[in-house]
């Protein structure tokens, strides 16, 4: 619950509902890993409000893609490693223009106040667009172009260490990284300036 501080404000003197916004009411969802940590996330409740005009999904890196990439890496003695981005959705703005009234998972003192959603949280509508969009910004500033076959296949031209031009390969699966490069911890190290990586 700590990362939801970056993605709400809430409204400590307001009286009433913030004009022209949703009402988006949220709820906890716990989660235990394998590796016994407890996690709990605060979802939108996205179901109960109206749908968007445009498509919402993010995008997901082919099956035939990842395949092709492996063999790449293979043939071309390229390292391949995996990454998750953290709080995936909470590094998005959220386009939608909501509000909720907080509930007691906000701490005694914020119990019914007024909060803005600033950034998407898990089950808004436009989350997962929100996020491929704010990722997709950030792949630009790294010099990185999609592929017209396969908008979630990254690639950049470079330099091997023989002096030979190659591609650098960034596979997406919403918010999981595969690297394909002779630099493969470099150019996650790259990504890791705009998200925090495990």
């Amino acid at each position: 619950m700590k990362s939801i501080n970056v993605a709400i404000d809430i409204l400590h003197n307001a009286t009433s509902s913030p004009p022209g916004l949703l009402k988006l009411g949220t709820h906890l969802v716990f989660d235990v890993k394998m590796d016994f940590i407890c996690k709990a996330r605060l979802v939108g409740d996205g179901h109960h409000t109206p749908a968007p005009s445009v498509s919402t999904y993010t995008g997901v890196v082919s099956r035939e893609t990842v395949q092709i990439a492996f063999t790449y890496a293979a043939l071309n003695g390229l390292e391949v490693f995996a990454a998750d981005i953290q709080n995936a959705y909470l590094q998005a703005l959220c386009s939608q223009k909501c509000y909720t009234i907080c509930g007691p998972e906000f701490g005694a003192k914020n119990t019914g106040k007024y909060a803005i959603v600033k950034r998407s949280i898990y089950g808004t509508k436009s989350a997962g667009v929100d996020f491929c969009n704010h990722l997709c910004d950030c792949m630009h500033h790294l010099g990185f172009e999609s592929c017209l076959a396969d908008p979630d296949l990254w690639m950049h031209p470079a330099i091997r260490k023989d002096g030979t031009a190659y591609y650098e390969y960034l596979l997406l699966y919403v918010d999981d990284v595969l690297a394909i490069s002779e630099h493969s911890t470099e150019m996650l190290r790259q990504l890791g300036k705009y998200f925090q990586l495990k």
